[in-house]
């Protein structure tokens, strides 16, 4: 999933003959999952027409204050087109539209919208060669980029006029690649790297039956496309769940048994910089695993079982500078039993949860946490749905690295 999925975009067309490429542009950032509004200045619709652009957006193009033709027509608000988008893309953004941006002229409704802006804005000059290396071009680029607005570099090749040199409008597949790559930079945890296990383990009885538990993932999961939202590489070990990824920054390694979660964790370990235990690891799991289907005879039967190897405990002992959080299901003595984990398990932070506690647990969309770190800073919140507790978890990531 790109970092632009469901953003806003209001990309701003000018007039110039790279606005043909727009058509193009459009398809791509919708093809990403954003939101794309089209706001042309009059110049531009002698290159490529508003239709194409609001069929390939799916949203009226705007380019007037007003409907000259409609008396009974609302103006088109600049204010609100400014505030609705997450990003402003401008492309092609000519010399003339540049010098305004500049110097503040507004004389047409993108320019209106561009000084009523609020969000981070984006230029991808287009104009010939002797244009674009013009000492009052340059000092707008400067100008601009003073105000922090964020330049897409024109590309060299072959231009309108016959020439050839720098001045050609990046591509569009170029203009997206900049922006993921300048949105996710920008992201608190772009660069760190997130171990995450999530769901429940089979502990295999024979070929058909199992010991396990009624976790779903969903909590780990939703961790997980947290922490990749805000620019994390990540690795998530998942038992059997039925729970999806959808960030292309998420590596999903699955997993069925306690030891099989184990040394997928050791594999990644030294690796990140945090690692979170949120999965529902089996204690213990059949001595002796059957090969065959046992057959169903006495009235009476038992297994022997062992004790799975300790996940959290062994990245606990092996832990270098990594940030460890751990997760306590409890139903009696919860905070002690939970400091004791802390302290058993060399943790830096603790997540939690009580099964007497309406709403917490194993198959809810909700959860109750109590956070308590090292310190035994206790912090207890109120309940909430597991993707806003996931949040809560990713705050705490950041705030660590913030205070380090």
């Amino acid at each position: 999933m790109s970092v632009l999925n469901g953003k806003k975009v209001l990309l701003g067309v000018s007039g110039g003959i790279a606005a043909y490429k727009t058509a193009s542009l459009v398809r791509s950032l919708i093809k990403a999952g954003a939101h794309v509004q089209v706001v042309m200045t009059p110049a531009s619709k002698d290159f490529v027409t508003p239709l194409t652009l609001s069929t390939l957006s799916k949203n009226p193009v705007f380019s007037e204050f007003y409907n000259k033709d409609d008396e009974n027509e609302q103006w088109n608000n600049h204010v609100e087109l400014a505030l609705w988008a997450d990003y402003i893309l401008i492309a092609p953004a000519t010399a003339n539209t540049l010098s305004k941006m500049a110097n503040g002229v507004c004389d047409n409704l993108l320019l209106a919208t561009y000084l009523s802006a609020k969000c981070p804005v984006y230029f991808a000059p287009a104009m010939d060669l002797d244009m674009y290396k013009h000492p009052t071009t340059l000092d707008n680029f400067k100008k601009l980029e003073s105000y922090k607005n964020i330049m897409i570099p024109a590309e060299s090749g072959e231009l309108a006029s016959g020439l050839s040199g720098e001045g050609r409008m990046a591509e569009p597949e170029n203009i997206v690649s900049f922006l993921e790559k300048h949105i996710l930079e920008a992201l608190p945890l772009y660069g760190k790297k997130i171990l995450i296990t999530a769901g429940p383990t089979y502990e295999a009885i024979d070929p058909v039956r199992f010991i396990g538990n009624h976790s779903t993932g969903k909590m780990g999961y939703d961790i997980a496309n947290e922490a990749a939202n805000l620019g994390a590489k990540v690795y998530l070990v998942s038992g059997p769940s039925h729970q999806k990824v959808n960030n292309r920054s998420i590596e999903l390694i699955k997993v069925t048994s306690a030891e099989e979660m184990y040394q997928a964790c050791h594999e990644k370990y030294a690796l990140v910089d945090v690692a979170i235990a949120a999965a529902a690891v089996a204690d213990y799991k059949p001595k002796n695993v059957a090969q065959q289907k046992i057959k169903k005879s006495d009235a009476a039967f038992s297994i022997e079982l062992e004790k799975t190897k300790d996940i959290l405990q062994s990245l606990g002992t092996q832990k270098k500078n990594q940030f460890l959080i751990g997760f306590a299901l409890e139903t009696e003595n919860e905070i002690e039993n939970a400091k004791l984990k802390i302290q058993k398990k060399n943790l830096n932070l603790i997540v939690l949860n009580s099964l007497n506690d309406k709403g917490a647990g194993f198959g809810q969309p909700t959860n109750k946490v109590t956070f308590i770190d090292n310190n035994f800073q206790i912090e207890p919140k109120e309940l909430k749905s597991k993707e806003d507790v996931a949040v809560d978890i990713v705050e705490k990531i950041i705030s660590h690295f913030k205070n380090k």
